[in-house]
């Protein structure tokens, strides 16, 4: 019996195209499976152990080593000062093996046995199947729509089942057994069936990979694709550069006669894409990126990392596109906030900013109107740039001689010390408060004092959510310290 065991493996393994070491594996459970059925109780653990090289077989009952605590079922487990009985060095979570009579190969309940085995080579073999197509890196899945299933799709691409889920199914978009689709390869779930490949028809990495189809350039190198951003089954756009100053990554994608950006409009079910000029000037970027729209002048805030877009009147429309698509769309591609207004909107806009950082120099500085203004229109927002700026951009400016500046500087940093101290003696305030609140802690009362929640009503108007993105706790914590602070309300 031994070399037929060893003969099954060798033809099993080479029919199926797996390892041996998987059909091995296979027979041990399905042995295993067969030797169990001799006991009564059903959730007894047995393990059957091949000999590689000879094919004898060896059969074993097996009891988990657990202490009186966690100890549950005797059929499975065993207490530990039991276990030092046959064993003085046994640890918990080991094994106490005791060795049973082997059934005989040839009685096996012949049909459950074949079924154990070929269910684990099926797997197997689609395991060796999807790790040869991930070892070729495409992403890229041309598949046939085999079935549909309350909503979502099974799609076949070779000897593999993928699903594309509803939710990654592109909006209105009819699908139908039969039909021709491509998709990207977004994951692959584990399973307690075995791999599980989910595609995505809505992924921007699907809209890169359909423009490396159409686009010979973009697979060269010559072209490169920068960015992404789709409203699916509407519009997109893609960011596009040349690494050859000789060719138009523009016209180069959109083909002639449109035919390249046609053929994956045609793939996305019409959805309509925009080819946008990519430059490291973020501004310059925007600017392209809103296209068709004309921008009058741009503000950018590099510490919001956001942008104040200014256009005409009759741009505005334009500019943010129908139901906000294209400002939206602008933003996700360049990875900036945009702020699309007028032209009239944006001098209220810097007018009420002028007026609030001059009351800010007058009130703290203790100068006057001019002196505010001056320093305003200059460029200076903060008392920290006053204080800090090199002394030499201050004596640039006009009518500031050196002790004007030297003592604007000194006023400068006074306000900020005081603020710090203010702050400091808030948040000591603030930790005090907090900590009569019943669980909780003084690193979580600090950290919330510091970021501006200084009293119990402070704490009370949180929602639970905000409460767990400040501390990092769980909801359930969140939930009773807010409850507590919300107690005087219902007094």
């Amino acid at each position: 019996m031994s070399k037929e065991v060893l003969m099954l493996v060798d033809a099993l393994s080479r029919e199926k195209n797996v390892d041996k070491e998987v059909v091995f594996g296979a027979l041990e459970s399905a042995l295993a499976s067969a030797t169990k059925k001799r006991f009564d109780e059903q959730e007894a653990d047995v393990r059957v152990a091949i000999d590689r090289n000879t094919g004898e077989f060896t059969s074993f009952r097996c009891w988990e080593v657990m202490d009186d605590e966690t100890f549950e079922t005797p059929e499975l487990h065993i207490k530990l000062v039991e276990a030092q009985k046959h064993d003085a060095d046994i640890q918990l979570g080991e094994f106490i093996e005791e060795p049973l009579e082997s059934i005989d190969f040839g009685r096996i309940g012949a049909q459950a046995a074949k079924q154990v085995i070929f269910q684990r080579i099926r797997d197997a073999e689609r395991e060796q199947i999807l790790a040869d197509f991930m070892d070729r890196k495409e992403h890229l899945v041309s598949g046939t729509v085999k079935r549909v299933e309350r909503g979502n799709v099974i799609v076949e691409f070779g000897k593999i089942e993928a699903l594309l889920p509803r939710d990654q199914i592109i909006p209105k978009e009819n699908v139908r057994v039969g039909d021709r689709i491509k998709a990207f390869l977004l994951r692959v779930d584990r399973t307690p069936r075995g791999p599980q490949v989910i595609l995505s028809r809505t992924s921007n990495e699907l809209l890169v990979k359909l423009f490396e189809l159409e686009v010979p350039e973009i697979e060269e190198g010559v072209i490169e694709i920068m960015s992404a951003a789709r409203d699916t089954g509407s519009r997109a756009k893609i960011a596009v550069r040349s690494n050859d100053a000789r060719i138009d990554p523009q016209g180069t994608c959109i083909g002639m006669r449109g035919s390249r950006v046609q053929g994956v409009t045609n793939e996305l079910a019409g959805e309509r894409v925009d080819i946008i000029l990519w430059s490291d000037d973020a501004a310059t970027f925007v600017i392209n990126a809103l296209a068709p729209a004309e921008v009058t002048s741009i503000v950018v805030d590099e510490d919001k990392h956001s942008m104040d877009v200014v256009v005409e009147e009759e741009n505005l429309a334009q500019a943010i596109g129908r139901g906000g698509q294209n400002v939206r769309l602008a933003s996700e591609l360049t990875g900036w906030t945009l702020n699309i207004m007028t032209v009239e909107q944006s001098s209220e806009k810097h007018a009420q900013e002028f007026s609030k950082v001059r009351e800010l120099f007058i009130a703290k500085l203790d100068v006057d109107e001019e002196v505010a203004d001056i320093l305003v229109q200059e460029g200076f927002n903060t008392l920290e740039e006053v204080a800090y700026v090199p002394e030499e951009e201050m004596l640039a400016i006009e009518g500031f001689d050196e002790g004007t500046v030297e003592e604007l500087r000194s006023r400068a940093r006074n306000a900020i010390l005081t603020a710090a101290i203010v702050n400091e003696e808030k948040v000591e305030h603030g930790i005090e408060d907090l900590s009569k609140l019943d669980g909780m802690d003084a690193a979580t009362a600090r950290t919330l004092a510091a970021k501006g929640i200084v009293t119990i009503e402070d704490l009370a108007d949180l929602a639970v959510d905000e409460l767990v993105e400040l501390c990092e706790m769980d909801a359930e914590h969140a939930n009773a310290l807010i409850m507590q602070a919300r107690a005087p309300w219902f007094a």
